[in-house]
């Protein structure tokens, strides 16, 4: 090989944006699976909450309690 030829390889290996593609995929599907199980687990958790209220209401009924 001489000095021109692996010149060549070299810019050709610099210029190459295959592999940044699929790195930019990667990240950007990490981000989206990091947004959807936050959101997965706030809904969850407010769930929770209004079916704890719910069944402590449905416990209270004809103790005079009020549940709003």
């Amino acid at each position: 090989m001489n000095m021109q030829t692996i010149k060549a390889s070299v810019v050709k290996f610099v210029n190459d944006e295959d592999g940044l593609t699929i790195v930019e995929y990667a990240v950007a599907g990490g981000l989206i699976t990091l947004a959807v199980v936050t959101a997965f687990t706030t809904l969850g958790t407010a769930i929770i909450a209004k079916l704890g209220k719910l069944a402590a209401c449905m416990g209270a009924t004809g103790t005079g309690q009020t549940c709003t």
